[in-house]
């Protein structure tokens, strides 16, 4: 299997041979997995660091909390958060880093501190401004599939046909990155598991994640399925710190599927899941 390149701001990332692993690095103090535990500056960097030293490809940095029901956080208070941090990062890793947020302003000092990717879960629909930044930094862009807001979200309706919506709306958001000048080899894709999808639509869009890689054949597919409250419900009412097997096996389940980025929380446990289901999925 041929290996492509996502280009990021300073280098492009090999995909598609090795699954890359994305470790999740939350400074907030109310992440519904790990809220509060990285909230300090030196816990933050010395957790970074060891995400590194167990194999991360990329440190996902986020200020804000995107749970169900969390409220928006103002942009001095989610700068405050991550920009120390990422220039701490940017100097010394070996690995690019990624900064999760939704507002322009703070993609903007984020990629001026060093970030090389920006990963947006709204996919351009809460600040399209975003992609400008993104096009300003040569940076690497994450568009990510949501329905409402992290507020609202679990209140929404389902939707009939998960997977027309999913491709429809990630369609639209790459055509607006498009329009602003992001590059197609910057852009990764990403379905948004958990963000207004019921338990059975996310266990859906896993097993026809195919049908999506098809779709946006260009773009390397990133999926973060870690800890998320699904599992939690497949795996009997589990809270979020006993759902490390789940998620292995969803994250499996994504790359045997055509998945070639895995977003984690665990990144030891993953990076040993990935060299064996990659081992396997490559012989095909």
């Amino acid at each position: 299997m041929e290996a492509r390149q996502w280009k990021l701001a300073r280098r492009s990332l090999p995909y598609g041979e090795r699954t890359l692993v994305m470790g999740v690095l939350n400074v907030t103090p109310d992440s519904f997995s790990d809220g509060g535990h990285f909230f300090s500056f030196d816990q933050a960097i010395a957790h970074a660091e060891q995400m590194i030293g167990e194999g991360a490809h990329i440190i996902d940095i986020g200020g804000e909390s995107t749970r169900p029901g969390s409220e928006f956080v103002s942009i001095d208070e989610e700068l405050r958060r991550v920009i120390p941090i990422i220039e701490i990062l940017a100097a010394k890793a070996s690995v690019p880093i990624s900064i999760d947020t939704t507002k322009a302003p703070v993609a903007r000092a984020a990629l001026e501190a060093g970030a090389e990717i920006v990963n947006d879960i709204s996919a351009l629909r809460f600040d399209p401004l975003l992609a400008d930044e993104v096009v300003r930094a040569n940076a690497g862009l994450v568009l990510m599939h949501s329905r409402g807001t992290p507020k609202t979200m679990q209140q929404l309706p389902p939707v009939a046909d998960i997977i027309s919506e999913v491709i429809d709306g990630l369609r639209e958001s790459v055509t607006v990155a498009q329009q602003h000048g992001v590059a197609t080899e910057s852009i990764a894709i990403d379905p948004g598991i958990g963000f207004g999808k019921t338990v059975e639509q996310n266990v859906e869009l896993i097993a026809k994640l195919n049908q999506l890689v098809h779709e946006f054949a260009e773009f390397p597919i990133m999926i973060g399925t870690s800890r998320k409250s699904f599992i939690g419900k497949l795996l009997d009412g589990a809270p979020a710190d006993q759902r490390l097997s789940g998620t292995i096996a969803s994250t499996v389940a994504s790359v045997m599927n055509g998945a070639h980025i895995v977003r984690v929380h665990d990144v030891k446990a993953a990076v040993e899941a990935m060299r064996i289901a990659d081992a396997i999925r490559t012989v095909f």
